[in-house]
């Protein structure tokens, strides 16, 4: 019986053998036609090679500082966008809470007149000072935008003035 037990514990041993010795083999074995010939790179192709990866390295340098660059210019651009556009938007309230401040006020005054003339008179004069007001209003509004677009197209202006610069001396 205990032959039988020790050829048993022997046969798996060799069967785990034989699996690691046919997995690290060749799948076509010796069969020369996929062999790799043994040969050695010339020094001038390696030393091209390298050549070329220190380029393609420079290259992905300029590449990643421009874009870089690119970045921090549409992030102050975008910055200086919505800065504007929240002061933009405070001067329309502004604007718009004057009218209806004027308003309010004009129709205050029509309830208070006591005579028909008294209230044309009063109608005729909020209709100058209105028209005067929304006059100014759109004069600031349009210097305040043209202000504003200038602002934020001043950096990349100045961006692509470079970028271009740099291209002409490259």
């Amino acid at each position: 019986m205990t032959e039988t037990t020790t050829t048993a514990k022997a046969a798996p041993k060799a069967r785990a053998a034989k699996s690691t010795k046919a997995a690290t083999a060749s799948p076509f074995g010796d069969f020369e036609a996929f062999a790799m010939p043994q040969m050695e790179v010339p020094a001038v192709f390696r030393e091209a090679t390298e050549k070329g990866i220190e380029q393609a390295r420079d290259a992905y340098a300029k590449v990643k500082t421009a874009a870089e660059d690119a970045t921090d210019v549409m992030e102050d651009t975008f910055e200086t966008s919505r800065q504007g556009a929240v002061e933009f938007n405070h001067k329309a309230v502004d604007a718009a809470k004057a009218n209806t401040d004027a308003a309010f006020t004009f129709i205050k005054d029509v309830m208070a007149a006591k005579t028909l003339a008294e209230a044309i008179e009063l109608q005729s004069t909020f209709a100058r000072q209105q028209f005067d007001t929304l006059s100014s209003q759109a004069k600031d509004m349009q210097e305040f935008a043209t202000k504003l677009s200038s602002d934020v197209t001043a950096p990349v202006k100045d961006a692509f003035e470079k970028s271009f610069k740099d291209i002409k001396a490259a």
